[in-house]
């Protein structure tokens, strides 16, 4: 369970928080993006330290042919990294000339009509349109099989802005909120 969820749109946004917390969210205030705001609920959600943020929530209904370059491989795979083992599903990967992993895809299935997905680029890959081009074949495939493609990005990441837009996936003004743990 979460302590804070949310999600905002061009109409508004809505937290959800324990029912036990609401009176002492609300006063808070309204200004989400105030200092005052995000140390608060550390401290009202009994979290202290805790980080509040927000991501930019991108979906997609239609995405560019942009190639096949990868290939979907089960999350067990000895050449898939660790960061996409936690996938509940295949990843798609590409694998450089020497069958190591160069760039990679996660979806994550929240349900038959959510899937988010997630990109990493090797350092020594970027620049080559990889991510890209694995995030639309991936949004494609979801499409195929029903469901929603979504992205999420960190508002301050412009190289994820950039390929979340070359892959069709448009920035319509929505958000994701939530309440993170400092790293240790």
């Amino acid at each position: 369970m979460h302590a804070l969820l949310g999600v905002g749109g061009p109409e508004g946004t809505v937290l959800s928080v324990p029912s036990s917390a609401v009176e002492a969210v609300r006063a808070l205030g309204d200004d989400l993006g105030s200092p005052t705001f995000g140390a608060g609920l550390g401290a009202v959600l009994q979290r202290p330290g805790a980080v509040f943020g927000r991501g930019v929530l991108r979906w997609a209904e239609t995405v560019p042919d942009l190639g096949e370059p990868g290939v979907w491989l089960p999350p067990t795979d000895p050449r898939v990294p660790a960061w996409l083992r936690p996938f509940n599903g295949e990843v798609l990967v590409v694998l450089d000339a020497h069958g190591r992993y160069a760039a990679g895809v996660g979806r994550k299935l929240h349900d038959e009509f959510g899937h988010e997905l997630a990109v990493v680029t090797e350092p020594a890959m970027r620049g080559r349109g990889l991510a890209r081009r694995l995030v639309a074949q991936a949004a494609r495939r979801v499409l195929a099989d029903g469901a929603v493609p979504t992205y999420l990005h960190d508002p301050k990441n412009a190289a994820s802005a950039r390929v979340a837009e070359a892959a069709g996936f448009a920035d319509r003004g929505w958000s994701v909120y939530g309440l993170w743990d400092p790293p240790s």
